[in-house]
């Protein structure tokens, strides 16, 4: 399974410090196994902190830079939810389930 996450959208904040300051991050995430593919969006918060010291200017950020981001402020469960979730829709078209078949009654 291969995953890949892009960056979709930034929402910016100016700071006295700081102008585009990032404060949320919108994403995309594409899960691919063969040719069975499946997708989840998502959006995570930020707190304003030009201080931090990771902080980058807006000018010098990278889609990875900001899913680096996006993951740590998650943490690892979050993000291995995430996968298991896009798994589970894979493994769906992969064996669609059994739907019950409404039947008339024999009588």
């Amino acid at each position: 399974m291969t995953y890949t996450w892009t960056i979709t959208n930034l929402y910016t904040i100016d700071l006295p410090s700081e102008a585009g300051y990032v404060v949320n991050a919108l994403y995309t995430i594409d899960g691919v196994d063969g040719e069975y593919s499946a997708s989840l969006n998502g959006m995570q918060q930020f707190e304003a902190d030009p201080e931090k010291p990771d902080f980058v200017p807006f000018a010098d950020l990278t889609n990875e830079i900001v899913v680096g981001w996006v993951q740590e402020a998650m943490g690892e469960e979050a993000v291995s939810n995430l996968y298991a979730s896009i798994d589970g829709m894979i493994e769906s078209e992969k064996n669609p389930p059994v739907s019950p078949t409404n039947t008339p009654l024999p009588w």
